[in-house]
């Protein structure tokens, strides 16, 4: 049996602070993470073979090593379940942008096989099986735009002003890892409030290590901050800039270089994955 399609938004961070670097060689963020209505959609094709296979997706990403496999199996083996599951990937986020889809992908997997294969775990249960994975699938889980702090995965709810995104992806991926072990990343940043950051916006302080080690990331930035509020997303490669009004970022990407793909997005406070738990438990009569 096959399920109809679940959202996996994406999302930006809208600031971000490097406070400094922990015995465990993770660091101590701050971030404001915004949900955004970008999405791939994945769908289940239900088993009972106990299998987990990925039957459509990236062909960049071997399917053994695709996030939502590990989060399936993962899921699979801690709930001591004989159930398998056949994933189906849309793609529309775009790989090692800084915009969290293979780690929403695999939150959307986690919460979709938790109500699939009828497990019934609370989200936090959930969420604590993702952090294992990634810091910010807690993120997804929650399904609601947060202020984070620790690793990123101390989530506070935000509401946040209404917003439309311009977005551009330069082409060019960059690997979160190689960003954060480089030597001239700011690790030393002051903590920031709530209310601070809604008077200043803060920084991103992965942006200098990203535009001095990836040019076309630069050379995005540079084109974008001369129509708005230009900023990089996580540790990039996607940069972005809010507008009021979805026609302002609409006129942000007009001549956008043809090597680039640009996006419009709007600005959401709770995911669509948590409308699309709701309507598949309406639909089996849990309300």
């Amino acid at each position: 049996m096959s399920s109809a399609a679940w959202p996996a938004p994406a999302k930006l961070n809208l600031f971000l602070h490097v406070l400094g670097r922990r015995a465990d060689g993770y660091h101590e963020l701050q971030t404001a993470y915004q949900l955004i209505d970008l999405a791939d959609h994945l769908a289940f094709d239900l088993s009972e073979d106990g299998e987990i296979r990925r039957l459509e997706g990236p062909p960049a990403v071997p399917a053994d090593s695709d996030l939502t496999v590990r989060a399936a199996r993962r899921l699979q083996a801690a709930a001591g379940s004989r159930k398998g599951v056949g994933i189906r990937i849309t793609k529309r986020i775009p790989i090692q942008g800084g915009l969290g889809g293979g780690s929403s992908d695999a939150a959307t997997t986690l919460v979709a096989l938790n109500e699939l294969w009828g497990l019934g775990w609370p989200a936090q249960r959930l969420a604590a099986l993702g952090r294992e994975l990634g810091a910010d699938l807690p993120l997804f889980i929650q399904g609601h735009s947060a202020w984070a702090e620790g690793i990123g995965e101390q989530l506070t709810p935000l509401d946040l002003p209404p917003r439309h995104y311009a977005i551009i992806f330069p082409g060019v991926g960059v690997r979160t890892a190689d960003v954060f072990q480089a030597s001239e990343l700011t690790r030393n940043s002051p903590s920031l409030t709530i209310r601070a950051f809604l008077q200043t916006g803060g920084r991103n302080d992965c942006a200098p290590v990203a535009t001095g080690r990836y040019p076309e990331v630069a050379r995005a930035l540079g084109w974008l901050a001369r129509r708005g509020d230009a900023r990089l997303t996580g540790t990039g490669s996607c940069v972005f800039a809010g507008f009021a009004e979805q026609a302002q970022a609409e006129a942000a990407l007009s001549g956008l270089p043809g090597e680039w793909s640009g996006f419009v997005a709007r600005g959401l406070d709770r995911s669509p994955l948590r409308e699309r738990v709701a309507a598949e438990r309406a639909r089996h009569g849990q309300g």
